[in-house]
C-alpha cells in the first residue's frame, strides 16, 4: 500500500483523470472550508487557504464559505461585512444567534474574496464544560482544563457542528476542515450522523512534529514508536486522540504531501486518500526579464545594509558578495538551522583554502525573544548615512569648482580641487567609523542569548564575521518589515535580493519558503524530507540545473547529508554572474508546477471522492479510484550547465566581462519554448453561463 501511496501522491499533473466536462450542481451544493487559520494568520495553513481561496471561488461562486474564528483585530483588517446570500445559511445563522452565539459575516478581502463566517469563541465559552462532556460521551477524550488550545478547539468545533446541523438535507454539504483545531467538527458532525460529505487534511502530524524536535532518529524508526506512550509523555495524548480521530471519521482523507502521507500512515494509522500539494497564486509579469531587475534592484537595498553593518570592516567586494538565508519559524533541528550552519564553517574553510574572492552574506530571518535592535547595529546604519552625507557634500564643492574650471575653458589642478577643510571633514569621517570590535552576529539584543541554538553554535564553530571569514552571519530573530529602521524591505522584497534560500529541514511536511523562492525565480536548497523536496524530486529531471538543490536526508548519515550540502553551497559560489542569471531563468519556469490552477485539482478529486461516498446514491464518481497515471518529468535543460565544474575557466580568477562571451550556445526563449512543451498549458475552469461552473468530473444524478 506504501507503493500505492507514492504513485497517488505525486502523479503527473497533466496525467490526472480525464473527467468528461459535465455540470456539476453546485447550485444544490455549499463548500464549508473549516480552520483556525482562516483570517487568522498563526502559520503556513493561513497561506494554503487563503491563496487557494481564488480558485474554490472560481469554482464555487456564491456557495463557498470559510469557517473559522472571531478576532477583533482580525476583522478590523481583513473583512468586510455583509449579509448571507444564501437562505439556508442565513437562516443557520440565525438560530444560532437566537442561542445567543456571536456569528460574525463577511467577504475575507484577499483575492476571490469569498464568504467567511466567523465564530466568537469568547461568546460561547459558558458552554464549554457541558460540550467538553458531549465531546466524551462521544469520544472518550477529555480535554485538560488548563490547554487553552484544545479547549478552544472544542468550543469552535461544537460551534460548526451546530450550525451544520441547521441544514436540512437539501443542499447537499461537503464540509473541509484543516488539522486537529478544527477537527472536533467533524467528529462531532459524524457522531450526529449529519447529512455531510466530510474531508480532513493533516497538514503536519502533532506526533511527527514533536518526536523531530526532540533529535530523534524519526524516519527510520517509523514502525518502531510505542505513539500512546510518546503522546503521553510529551503531555499532547488527548491532542493526539483529537487529530486520530478527525482522520478517522472523515469520509476522505488527504495530507499535503508523499513524505506526510507515509508519516501519517505510522503515526495516526490511516492511508492517505489523496495528497494534495500545496500551491500558490502565480503571477507572470509582462516583460521576460522583469523578475531579474528586482532582483537587482532589492540586492542593492540589501547592500545598503551590508555597508552599514560592516563598517570599518568593508575590505570585501558587494560586487563579488553573495546572499544566502534561512527563514520560518525557530524550530532549530527541524528546520535544519543546526545542519546549515555546520556546512556554512566548512564552506568557510573551502572558500579560506582556495582563496576565494567571493564573500557570502548568510542571514537567518527568524523569529525569537528580544529586546529590540542592538545599539551597534543601530549605529552602523547611521555610521553609513553619516559618510553618505559627508560624501555629498564633498562631491557638491568639488563639482562646483570642476564646473567654474570647465566654463573657463581650463583642466582643473586636482591636486587643488580639493583644500585643506574638505580633506579634513574626510578625515574625520574616516576616524569616526574606526571601529574596535568585529560586526555584530545578531541585529538584535536576544532576551535568553546564553541559551539561543544559533548563537551557541555560532560560537562552537567560531563564525564571528572576522575579516578573514569568507562566510559572514547575521541573525535577524524578527520578521522583516518595510517600516524597519534597520532592514526596510518585506519579505518578499528580501527575498528576490537574495541569490540563494537554503532550507535543510529533517521535518517539513510541505515547505512554503522554498516554493516562494521559485515563483520568485530564486534558486533554493531544500531536502527528500520536505514535501516540496519530494514533489521537485517527482517532476524535474535534474532539479540542480533549475536552481533546486535537494540534500538526502533520509538514506545519508548526517555527516554525509551536511557534506552533500557543503558541496552544493560551494558549487554556487563558483558559478559566473551569467550563470547565475540563467539558473534564475530556469527556476522562475518551474512556477508553473506550483500554480493552484494545476494543483487545485487534487483538492476537486477529493471533494468528487467525499459525495460519491457520501451521498452514493445520487453521485458516481469514475474512475473511483485516486489517480494513478505516470508522471511527466521536465528534461534536463540542454544548453549551460549551471554546474561550475563542467565550465570553469582555466585560470582560477577572471573578470565578470570574460562571462559574456562564454557558452554561445544558450538560447533563453529557445530554451523556455522547450520546456512549454514539456508543461501543459494551465487548467483553466470554465464558466458558464447563468453562473453554472463547468466542473472536471463523471457524475450521475
Amino acid at each position: 500500500h506504501l507503493r500505492d501511496i507514492l504513485s497517488l501522491s505525486m502523479t503527473s499533473l497533466n496525467g490526472l483523470p480525464q473527467w468528461e466536462d459535465e455540470d456539476l450542481p453546485v447550485e444544490d451544493l455549499l463548500l464549508f472550508e473549516v480552520s483556525w487559520e482562516v483570517t487568522n494568520k498563526v502559520g503556513g495553513i493561513y497561506t494554503v487557504i487563503q491563496t487557494k481561496a481564488k480558485i474554490t471561488a472560481d469554482e464555487w461562486g456564491e456557495n463557498y464559505f470559510l469557517i473559522g474564528p472571531y478576532f477583533e483585530h482580525n476583522v478590523k483588517t481583513q473583512v468586510e461585512a455583509c449579509e448571507p446570500p444564501n437562505p439556508a445559511v442565513k437562516k443557520a445563522m440565525d438560530i444560532m444567534k437566537s442561542q445567543g452565539c456571536q456569528v460574525f459575516f463577511g467577504r475575507w478581502l484577499i483575492e476571490g474574496s469569498p464568504y467567511v463566517l466567523l465564530f466568537d469563541i469568547g461568546s460561547a465559552a459558558w458552554n464549554l464544560d457541558r460540550w467538553k462532556g458531549e465531546f466524551w460521551d462521544v469520544s472518550n477524550i477529555g480535554i485538560p482544563f488548563h490547554d487553552r488550545e484544545a479547549n478552544d478547539a472544542v468550543i469552535f468545533g461544537s460551534l460548526t457542528a451546530c450550525f451544520l446541523k441547521e441544514f436540512d438535507d437539501k443542499p447537499n454539504i461537503i464540509a473541509h476542515f484543516h488539522e486537529w483545531q478544527a477537527g472536533v467538527g467533524l467528529i462531532l458532525s459524524r457522531s450526529q450522523k449529519l447529512p455531510v460529505a466530510t474531508i480532513f487534511t493533516t497538514h503536519a502530524t502533532l506526533l511527527g512534529r514533536y518526536l523531530c524536535a526532540a533529535s530523534i532518529d524519526f524516519y527510520n524508526n517509523l514502525d518502531q514508536f510505542d505513539i500512546d506512550k510518546e503522546a503521553g509523555e510529551r503531555q499532547i495524548y488527548h491532542r493526539y486522540c483529537m487529530e486520530r480521530a478527525s482522520v478517522h471519521c472523515a469520509h476522505v482523507f488527504t495530507t499535503v504531501s508523499q513524505i506526510t502521507a507515509i508519516e501519517a500512515e505510522h503515526m495516526l494509522k490511516r492511508n492517505p486518500d489523496v495528497v494534495t500539494p500545496n500551491g500558490l497564486n502565480i503571477k507572470k509579469f509582462s516583460a521576460m526579464h522583469e523578475f531579474q531587475n528586482l532582483h537587482s534592484m532589492y540586492k542593492a537595498r540589501i547592500q545598503e545594509f551590508i555597508r552599514g553593518h560592516f563598517y570599518g570592516h568593508l575590505d570585501f567586494s558587494l560586487e563579488k558578495t553573495l546572499f544566502f538565508f534561512i527563514a520560518g519559524r525557530y524550530e532549530f533541528s527541524n528546520k535544519g538551522a543546526d545542519m546549515f550552519l555546520e556546512a556554512l564553517s566548512r564552506l568557510n574553510f573551502l572558500l579560506r583554502v582556495h582563496k576565494s574572492d567571493v564573500t557570502v552574506v548568510v542571514f537567518f530571518i527568524m523569529p525569537a525573544k528580544t529586546n529590540n535592535f542592538n545599539v551597534e547595529t543601530l549605529k552602523g546604519q547611521a555610521v553609513r548615512k553619516q559618510l553618505w552625507d559627508t560624501a555629498q557634500s564633498v562631491k557638491e564643492k568639488f563639482g562646483k569648482k570642476l564646473y567654474n574650471a570647465l566654463l573657463k575653458g581650463e583642466i582643473p589642478d586636482l591636486n587643488k580641487i580639493l583644500d585643506r577643510d574638505d580633506i579634513t571633514i574626510m578625515k574625520r569621517a574616516i576616524f569616526s567609523t574606526q571601529r574596535h570590535c568585529l560586526p555584530p552576529v545578531t541585529t538584535h539584543n536576544m532576551i535568553d542569548d546564553g541559551n539561543d541554538p544559533i548563537l551557541n553554535t555560532i560560537r562552537r564553530i567560531g563564525l564571528f564575521n572576522n575579516r578573514t571569514d569568507r562566510v559572514k552571519v547575521i541573525l535577524h530573530p524578527e520578521f522583516l518589515s518595510s517600516t524597519s529602521p534597520l532592514l526596510p524591505l518585506d519579505y518578499e522584497e528580501f527575498v528576490r535580493g537574495c541569490h540563494l534560500g537554503v532550507f535543510p529541514s529533517y521535518y517539513e511536511p510541505w515547505g512554503y519558503t522554498p516554493a516562494e523562492c521559485t515563483v520568485m525565480g530564486i534558486p533554493s536548497v531544500t531536502t527528500n524530507l520536505s514535501g516540496f523536496g519530494c514533489f521537485m524530486q517527482e517532476h524535474v529531471a535534474d532539479p540542480a540545473a533549475y536552481g533546486i538543490y535537494i540534500v538526502d536526508r533520509r538514506f545519508r548519515s548526517p555527516d554525509e547529508s551536511c557534506n552533500q550540502l557543503t558541496q552544493f553551497l560551494y558549487g554556487f559560489c563558483q558559478q559566473s554572474r551569467r550563470q547565475r542569471i540563467i539558473q534564475r531563468n530556469r527556476t522562475e519556469r518551474l512556477s508553473d508546477l506550483l500554480d493552484w490552477r494545476y494543483l487545485g485539482r487534487y483538492y476537486m478529486h477529493a471533494r468528487h471522492l467525499a459525495l460519491s461516498r457520501t451521498f452514493p446514491d445520487k453521485f458516481e464518481m469514475e474512475p473511483s479510484a485516486p489517480p494513478k497515471t505516470e508522471g511527466f518529468r521536465y528534461p534536463r535543460p540542454s544548453s549551460v550547465p549551471p554546474s561550475p565544474s563542467v565550465s570553469q575557466h582555466s585560470s582560477p580568477h577572471h573578470s565578470e566581462g570574460e562571462d559574456e562571451d562564454e557558452d554561445e550556445r544558450y538560447d533563453e526563449d529557445e530554451e523556455a519554448e522547450r520546456d512549454r512543451q514539456n508543461i501543459k498549458s494551465p487548467f483553466s475552469l470554465g464558466v458558464l453561463p447563468q453562473g453554472k461552473t463547468k466542473q472536471h468530473g463523471e457524475y450521475r444524478n
